[in-house]
């Protein structure tokens, strides 16, 4: 298995079905912290929870779809990165991101997604990632903000969240852009 570092301690790994005990405990440190800004089929209460959206993650990777990495830092799962979406046919993906609350601040969102574009626009040769969040959500519109995207519009009132309906930024950075020499 393959581990990249990504600085202050952390790493950036595979996230797979036999890790279901220690994202189930990771999500019990996160979860009413992430809970508002991430997909509600993700954020589970147990153990089987945790065990089936790992699996629903390795069998859409499986299909050359969506993937799931964990950051563990100092060996204890934190956070991660995950393609929510991946379609080679179209050329565009969608990155996504959590962490618990004790690893914000590190940049370590923004230095693992860099691993996946860099992976999605020069290995898998796709031509446009996008990132999706609540408008009112600055952290993560900050992470794609760093990440060299464009605000390319808002969905009114897209994201449903505890009977409240939020607005959705998109943002998106095409491998064109990517590839400046700055990067």
């Amino acid at each position: 298995m393959f581990s990249l570092p990504l600085g202050d301690g952390a790493r950036l790994g595979p996230l797979e079905v036999r890790h279901a005990a220690e994202f189930a405990d990771h999500l019990d440190r996160a979860r009413e912290h992430i809970r508002p800004w991430v997909g509600a089929g993700f954020v589970t209460d147990d153990e089987a929870g945790a065990r089936a959206t790992l699996q629903r993650y390795a069998e859409r990777q499986a299909a050359d779809g969506a993937r799931l990495y964990g950051i563990r830092r100092d060996d204890v799962l934190v956070g991660g990165v995950m393609f929510t979406d991946f379609d080679t046919a179209l050329g565009s993906c969608e990155i996504g991101c959590w962490l618990e609350p004790s690893a914000e601040g590190h940049g370590l969102v923004t230095r693992a997604c860099g691993v996946l574009l860099d992976w999605a626009f020069t290995t898998r040769s796709l031509h446009r990632a996008e990132w999706h969040c609540r408008a009112d959500n600055d952290r993560s519109s900050a992470v794609a903000r760093r990440l060299g995207m464009t605000l390319e519009g808002v969905r009114r009132e897209a994201w449903p969240y505890a009977g409240v309906r939020h607005d959705k930024q998109v943002w998106a950075v095409l491998a064109p852009e990517w590839r400046t020499p700055d990067r």
